[in-house]
């Protein structure tokens, strides 16, 4: 192995740093290994890697055996990319994407993911996780190994009582989420101002008694507005109500009039546990239907 260090200095060299794409590089080559470890990858596993940057997990990863697609936006680290994995991409044990990891169609058939991701994308990539988890066609995708800011790593596990919001909470209707080892500034080139963690995913597949698009929409808008009851959050039909099969804002209108005297209406957002949100929804569907 040639190393993080020998990676992240031949990308440099090119190319210039770019603080709208993110790009803060992980140099210590043991912390890369743990990415590895955590995702507990094997050599007949497929890995999505997000950003690759110089290509520093990407070598690692590539040395357990394991197929690869990483999907590059910046055209230079693309280029460098396809330089240093030239006999790696010849025989498609890797295979390069040039693109917005956002807008990109991903591999049907991928069994993990494990990325240093662009902080500034965290939010709308674990978003991104969940669609594809619950596409149809792509049901092998299981687990999932990211390093983001520490700050979101604590929102996203709900670490402390400050930290439950939308974010944690509608993640949890579909993985459970752990947080893992802090990563110093330090190790990172250049430095960022901020520490950072790494965080797993595993798929539970929990089968919800009601549609988890209601319930998302739910906490998204409760959390909106989160000092407010959630008699006053709900009186209104969420924004994208239509999306929801079934669902529309005369619907919405007589499910929410059933619960004029329900006691959760008097429950800011973060009182309520994810339970307790499949319930909510679950009696305004069938309230709905009664009427």
């Amino acid at each position: 192995m040639r190393g993080a260090r020998w990676l992240v200095d031949s990308l440099r060299a090119k190319l210039p740093f770019d603080k709208s794409l993110g790009q803060h590089f992980l140099v210590n080559d043991d912390l890369i290994q743990r990415a590895v470890e955590l995702g507990e990858v094997t050599e007949s596993d497929h890995v999505l890697e997000v950003g690759p940057g110089p290509g520093v997990l990407t070598e690692a990863l590539l040395e357990v055996g394991c197929r690869v697609t990483a999907i590059e936006i910046d055209p230079v680290a693309a280029e460098h990319l396809r330089g240093a994995f030239a006999p790696e991409l010849k025989t498609e044990q890797l295979v390069l994407i040039e693109g917005d990891a956002l807008v990109v169609q991903w591999p049907d058939d991928v069994d993990k993911m494990v990325a240093n991701i662009p902080y500034q994308i965290s939010s709308p990539l674990i978003e991104h996780l969940t669609r594809y988890l619950r596409n149809p066609r792509t049901s092998a995708l299981e687990s999932v190994v990211l390093l983001v800011q520490e700050e979101f790593a604590e929102r996203l596990v709900m670490e402390y009582e400050s930290d439950v919001g939308s974010l944690g909470m509608t993640a949890a209707l579909d993985w459970d989420c752990e947080i893992e080892d802090k990563i110093g500034p330090h190790h990172f080139s250049p430095n960022p101002k901020v520490n950072s963690r790494y965080v797993t995913l595993e798929a539970h597949h929990e089968d919800w008694p009601c549609d988890v698009r209601l319930v998302r929409q739910m906490i998204h808008q409760c959390f909106g507005e989160r000092r407010k009851k959630l008699r006053t959050t709900l009186k209104r039909s969420p924004r994208r109500i239509n999306r929801v099969s079934g669902w529309h804002s005369a619907r919405w209108k007589v499910a929410y009039g059933a619960h004029t005297d329900d006691e959760r209406m008097e429950s800011r957002p973060e009182e309520l546990e994810l339970d307790d949100w499949i319930s909510l929804a679950v009696s305004f569907t069938e309230s709905s239907m009664e009427s």
